[in-house]
């Protein structure tokens, strides 16, 4: 088994199939979508390929070491992990085909009119993974 991050992105990754940010959706378009993301997560466990997952507040603060005292705390200018990262998950599976199959499943996510958003998901082995197979292009 190989653990990989399936990675969801407010903004950096290129545009879905529909783009409609989710502060623009009705509540019930909300509701279908976590709705979606909970059956994905519980079919996952049932098959023991789920591992954890998280949504994340846009909230957020970059902080370093900078010596002895207070680090210091900036909200910019760099682009931001807030403003990037909606959220993730982790799955636990035979294969990398099995991952991307996995969020491509994901990415099927309804949106804005009940319609697919059909996003870009990132998917990152954790370190030291080696894949059993690879996908072809």
């Amino acid at each position: 088994m190989a653990k990989y991050l399936l990675l969801k992105h407010y903004r950096g990754a290129p545009a879905s199939v529909n783009d409609v940010p989710m502060d623009e959706w009705e509540p019930e378009e909300v509701t279908a979508h976590i709705q979606y993301m909970r059956d994905f997560a519980a079919r996952l466990e049932a098959t023991g390929e789920f591992v954890d997952e998280a949504a994340l507040s846009p909230e957020g603060t970059f902080v370093r070491y900078d010596g002895e005292g207070r680090p210091p705390v900036t909200d910019g200018p760099f682009a931001e992990t807030k403003d990037l990262i909606a959220g993730w998950m982790i799955i636990d599976v035979e294969s990398y085909d099995r991952a991307v199959e996995l969020a491509g499943e994901l990415s099927a996510a309804p949106g804005a009119g009940g319609k697919p958003i059909h996003e870009w998901l990132e998917l990152r082995p954790f370190y030291g993974v080696q894949p059993a197979a690879t996908a072809t292009e």
